[in-house]
């Protein structure tokens, strides 16, 4: 096989769990649950379970107390970002040491590294040899002709795998399974494509344009459709990431009622969301807002707003968006904030966020 470029998406194994276990080495082989302050009588939501703590049906986002209830046995810890950031930064330079590759951080746990080689599985497994040997970490590797493949192909690797998928075999693998197993399509863009008719991966990639552009507009429905068939960019790109946003959540103990409580509460997020704001020195164009009313309805709202700079008006627009959707008299047991940055210039055009949002 000749030299070619390849994109590698490499993606650690229950990164937070393993990394747990590593600093707890008895905790290996046992359920492993991370999550808030590892109080599971308290109000948060599971970081990641183990594989061991998965078999009992625990999953990210779970409520922590329902995780503990299905697995009452598991160890739930509490999270720790520093000592994560610490760890991802050693597989971050592991990658960057490999000859010739090209890394673009996804985040913590995953990240795309364009090489060009004439045999990816052996690039792969290089990889993930390297990355066990510095941090003791397990990660699985997809192998594309594009970011996308390349992505969807981790999935069926894991754990401690590799796996190709390319043009050649995108249809055989992914034609029959349904829409919401693509990067990029969650629960309610595959309820407005099962509008259309549109089920499966092989369905959208046959779609014609009109009406995806119906739906979802002449630049996102295209875009849709491409996804379908794999497509997309095939270039890894480093430049650093850029944040389009920062937002900050809360998650109350006891419900909030009293219109003053949820004001002060609103006030703080705002304030921390500005700090993170400020330090990027660009304006904010952009809000949105997330109301969890109890017991466990989510609602968001965004608002686009004048570019501004100005903390006090960018707080008031703030109050003034919570003032206009939240509804009076509903319990609240969660309240998040989001402000969007105008982009620099040079920041890259169609870049996918990968955190930050909900």
């Amino acid at each position: 096989m000749p030299t070619r470029p390849w994109v590698l998406h490499v993606d650690l194994d229950q990164f937070i769990a393993a990394v747990e276990v590593l600093r707890r080495p008895e905790l290996a082989g046992l359920p492993v649950i991370v999550g808030g302050r590892g109080d599971p009588t308290e109000r948060a939501v599971v970081s990641t379970a183990s594989y061991e703590a998965r078999a009992f049906g625990v999953g990210s986002g779970m409520p922590l107390r329902i995780a503990a209830r299905k697995a009452p046995d598991a160890i739930i810890l509490p999270v720790d970002h520093a000592h994560y950031e610490v760890a991802s930064a050693e597989v971050m330079a592991t990658l960057r040491a490999q000859p010739g590759a090209t890394v673009q951080v996804l985040g913590w746990d995953e990240a795309f590294v364009g090489i060009e080689t004439d045999d990816p599985e052996a690039t792969a497994r290089a990889i993930q040899r390297a990355v066990l040997e510095r941090t003791r970490l397990h990660c699985s590797v997809g192998i594309g002709d594009t970011l996308v493949r390349a992505k969807v192909a981790t999935g069926f690797g894991k754990p401690q795998g590799v796996f190709r998928l390319t043009a050649g075999n995108w249809l055989e693998v992914m034609g029959d399974r349904p829409v919401k197993d693509l990067w990029g399509v969650g629960s309610k863009v595959s309820g407005r494509l099962a509008t259309l008719g549109i089920a499966t991966v092989a369905d959208l990639a046959a779609a014609p344009d009109e009406p995806l552009v119906a739906e979802f507009g002449p630049r996102m429905g295209p875009w849709y459709r491409e996804l379908g068939r794999g497509a997309g960019a095939s270039v890894v790109d480093d430049t650093p990431w850029v944040a389009r946003a920062h937002g900050r959540e809360t998650t109350f103990q006891q419900d909030l009622a009293d219109p003053d409580e949820i004001e002060g509460a609103l006030r703080m997020l705002a304030a921390s969301v500005l700090e993170d704001v400020a330090a990027e020195a660009r304006p904010v164009v952009g809000l949105f807002l997330k109301v969890r009313y109890a017991p466990f309805t989510t609602k968001t709202f965004s608002r686009r707003i004048p570019s501004s700079s100005d903390r006090d008006d960018v707080t008031a627009r703030m109050l003034g968006l919570a003032a206009d959707r939240i509804e009076p008299g509903r319990p609240i047991r969660l309240l998040g904030l989001r402000a969007e940055m105008a982009m620099p210039e040079d920041a890259r055009e169609g870049h996918t966020p990968t955190r930050g949002g909900w």
